[in-house]
């Protein structure tokens, strides 16, 4: 099966493991699949640079993404999947998504598992852009107040994009670890939804 590999500039992920053409790695399928067992992939490219953030957070203007072969049988959500055995075969171009094809990833994916109504209201003038000067403040508030119905650890995360960022992404930071808090609860075609959002 195709997949696909988001490494840092020298081809590394995690841990040091050293990726490169043609090179297959296998571990143990042990463990919980952010652990040692299992190697991990993306279904989608789109899918390896909007997650980024929440995931390996390589700096996309060095990173490198790869295709590769594998069979995944560790899966997370619709986020990531993992490998046993797997092969990165060759680089590829790295998609290269706005910062409002972001925040429209973000937003298309909280709209898909949380429904309050002054949400909901919000992001369709966002989407359709009637309303996007909202403070990045406001943003963060949301995903604070709502995220933290499904994990905590995505209210954090969303203060730690908003302190590195600027205000522009500080919103899609805040609207991303909403969502992926909330599709860690239901899963959701993230890949139909990438899609979309690049048309943004």
């Amino acid at each position: 099966m195709k997949l696909y590999k988001l490494t840092d500039k020298n081809d590394r992920t995690h841990g040091g493991c050293q990726w490169g053409e043609n090179v297959t790695i296998e571990t143990s399928g042990e463990g919980d699949l952010c652990g040692p067992g299992w190697t991990h992939w993306y279904l989608h490219p789109l899918l390896a640079v909007f997650l980024n953030p929440i995931h390996g957070d390589f700096n996309l203007k060095t990173a490198h993404l790869w295709e590769g072969r594998g069979k995944p049988e560790k899966f997370d959500y619709g986020l990531k999947v993992g490998c046993r055995k797997a092969t990165t075969i060759k680089r590829i171009n790295l998609p290269k998504p706005t910062t409002t094809q972001r925040v429209a990833f973000g937003i298309l994916a909280a709209l898909e598992v949380y429904h309050e109504p002054s949400f909901v209201a919000w992001a369709k003038d966002w989407l359709a852009n009637k309303n996007r000067n909202a403070r990045a403040a406001e943003a963060a508030a949301w995903a604070t107040d709502w995220a933290a119905a499904w994990a905590d650890w995505a209210a954090a995360w969303a203060a730690t994009w908003a302190a590195k960022a600027t205000e522009a992404a500080e919103a899609a930071g805040a609207a991303e670890a909403a969502a992926w808090a909330a599709i860690t609860r239901k899963p959701i075609d993230l890949i139909k939804i990438a899609k979309k959002a690049m048309k943004y």
